[in-house]
């Protein structure tokens, strides 16, 4: 039994650090449309940023509100001067956000230098609690709790607060929510920066969590975020959650008991889905 629980532990955090990067793709999305293939690119240098500044500062916190802070200002940039000539096309949107996300991921290069940067658990996340026989490692905990925090307050605030309702309102009808005084477009760039915040978010929480961060991070963990989405329903906020919650346990799981295929089981779960239920487990078809 203790070690159901310690591998459940294990896949319900890293299911949530891929919830962060695949909330923001559902945010992007599902309410406006974008393929944003430069996902993992915001995700890599969230991660960066942060950790260069908790290595800096020795305040974990602060590597925190810096990596925020790096998805808002590259949210903004992405948004106005890559997302914005291509709105309504996918397939320009899929060219021109993998080249981005390409460029980002070698600017890391550039920037902090080829090598992988070693990350420690901060001392008061650091060590276990003991229960018996049962090892429960701080950290995971923390990340689990952070993730299900982060999605009441966002799905609070989509579902139960006035600027949800604009934002659905939107999405619903644009040219009539435009009508209505509301500057949508200024709408859909704040949706925007916040997803990518949420990735820049998941990649500094995932830093410590891996021991370790590396330029290709972006594109890895971009891929699985991903695979959540289509498992979860493109759009489905929720979907994201549970798709990132089974995600994390198969990963888990397989990696203990039928390790060949830990890495294969999420392409599997995906191709799975989009044969035998294309709009997602979580979602209901239309029509």
């Amino acid at each position: 039994m203790e070690l159901i629980i310690s591998l459940a532990i294990n896949g319900l955090a890293t299911g949530m650090l891929i919830f962060l990067l695949a909330a923001g793709l559902t945010l992007i999305f599902g309410l406006m449309d974008v393929l944003n293939f430069a996902h993992g690119g915001l995700f890599v240098w969230g991660a960066y940023t942060g950790v260069f500044t908790y290595l800096w500062s020795n305040s974990f916190l602060v590597g925190i509100v810096v990596a925020i802070l790096t998805g808002l200002v590259l949210g903004f940039i992405t948004e106005k001067l890559i997302i914005k000539p291509v709105y309504g096309n996918h397939v320009q949107q899929i060219l021109i956000t993998l080249g981005f996300m390409l460029v980002l991921q070698e600017m890391i290069k550039v920037v902090f230098g080829p090598n992988g940067v070693p990350v420690k658990v901060p001392s008061y996340l650091a060590g276990s609690w003991q229960i018996g026989d049962l090892t429960i490692i701080k950290y995971r905990i923390f990340i689990i709790i952070v993730g299900f925090a982060l999605f009441g307050v966002l799905y609070f605030i989509l579902n139960r607060t006035k600027i949800g309702l604009v934002v659905r309102a939107g999405v619903m009808n644009r040219e009539m929510t435009q009508a209505l005084g509301i500057n949508i477009k200024r709408v859909f760039l704040i949706v925007f920066m916040c997803g990518a915040a949420l990735a820049a978010l998941g990649g500094m929480l995932m830093a410590p969590y891996s021991g370790v961060v590396y330029a290709e991070m972006g594109m890895e963990y971009a891929i699985l975020g991903f695979i959540v989405v289509v498992i979860g329903g493109m759009g489905s906020f929720q979907g994201s959650l549970m798709a990132a919650i089974l995600v994390g346990l198969a990963g888990s799981f397989m990696a203990y008991y039928v390790p060949f295929l830990s890495v294969a089981v999420n392409m599997i779960l995906m191709a799975s889905v989009l044969i035998f239920r294309p709009q997602g487990l979580f979602t209901v078809a239309k029509g």
